[in-house]
């Protein structure tokens, strides 16, 4: 695992590359016919196992300790399911000037998606921010988003979407709460051995994400997405992505001292809130859009880059900030992210 690390200087993390380069190989080689149906069923069963993973490795004790903290959490989810689709909506003026239909309706879906679990921890814990309420905020908002997301897309995407329906939901609910929940149930006795084996189930996490990504691509390459995305919208759709990760980052920051936040809840806030998670932005997009679930993350997934990207610097930065005095958040954060790199994200 260790090979896997980039050296400092390089500012593009390993693992972007390896989706780019999925979506690159179902570009040439898309899964057809029998092909199609294997990946599908391998991405379905690799989520639900990832889910399940999440759920063995949270603490019922950790959850119910970040339970006190409920400020910061309604922070966090405020960001995440009320400010992110604000703005979601708030870009249907850029349509047709700089995005089409299609390309808006991926990025508004973007906006609806929860916020990550992995990326959150990682970011906070090298920032010296509050490792535990990251933990908790990650889980919280990806729990509520099971429900919240479907929800939010049928109010607001409508049948645009490709449908939103009771069933769908409950695929949703199958695919990703179940498992997790399943994993809490029996952490008492595979706790142990996930915690002794992070490093190789991290692989889990991210081959997972790449099996889901060549599956979605795989069908927009069948259905021609290429042929409806221009460079010059992709580009504009880039623009649109950095001013928003902009404004999240600076609002969460901001809006954290405003509230009265300390500087270590602040740090938790600003990287929970300002982020979406891939790993459930794509099962989710992949049963409410159907065939069109490749154009429907296209901006899921850039936006996901920009903000690995973005964020290791910030969280760089503010580490070495004179006003961070290393205590008890610092010490936090090396127990509960014992034998992780610090300076690798998952998500």
């Amino acid at each position: 695992m260790n090979r896997l690390r980039r050296p400092s200087w390089i500012p593009i993390d390993p693992y972007i590359v390896l989706l780019l380069g999925t979506v690159g190989l179902a570009a040439l080689l898309p899964a057809r016919g029998t092909a199609a149906d294997v990946a599908s069923g391998a991405s379905t069963a690799a989520i639900a196992l990832l889910f399940f993973l999440y759920g063995a490795r949270l603490s019922t004790r950790e959850a119910l300790d970040g339970l006190r903290h409920w400020r910061l959490h309604v922070t966090v989810l405020a960001c995440t399911f009320v400010l992110f689709p604000v703005f979601g909506l708030a870009a249907r003026a850029l349509v047709p000037v700089l995005l089409t239909q299609p390309l808006y309706q991926g990025l508004l879906f973007l906006t609806l998606v929860p916020s990550t679990i992995q990326s959150s921890i990682a970011f906070t814990s090298i920032a010296r921010g509050n490792v535990p309420a990251a933990i908790c905020a990650g889980s919280f908002s990806s729990l509520i988003g099971i429900v919240v997301t479907p929800l939010l897309a049928a109010g607001l995407l409508g049948n645009s979407g490709g449908g939103f329906s009771a069933d769908s939901l409950v695929k949703i609910v199958l695919q990703l709460l179940v498992p997790f929940l399943a994993g809490q149930l029996l952490r008492r006795w595979i706790g142990g051995f996930v915690a002794r084996h992070k490093e190789v189930l991290g692989l889990v996490d991210r081959g997972s994400i790449l099996l889901v990504v060549y599956a979605a691509f795989s069908e927009g390459m069948i259905q021609g997405i290429w042929h409806q995305v221009s460079p010059a919208r992709l580009g504009a759709l880039l623009v649109v992505e950095a001013a928003l990760l902009a404004a999240m980052l600076l609002l969460t920051w901001y809006g954290g001292r405003a509230l009265g936040f300390g500087r270590a809840d602040r740090i938790a806030i600003q990287f929970a809130g300002s982020k979406k998670s891939l790993a459930s932005g794509l099962p989710m997009a992949g049963v409410l859009f159907g065939a069109h679930a490749s154009l429907a993350v296209l901006p899921l997934m850039l936006f996901h880059q920009m903000q690995l990207m973005v964020c290791a610097v910030i969280a760089r930065r503010r580490a070495r900030d004179p006003e961070q005095v290393p205590g008890v958040v610092a010490g936090s954060a090396a127990h509960v992210v014992e034998g992780q790199p610090q300076d690798r994200v998952l998500r």
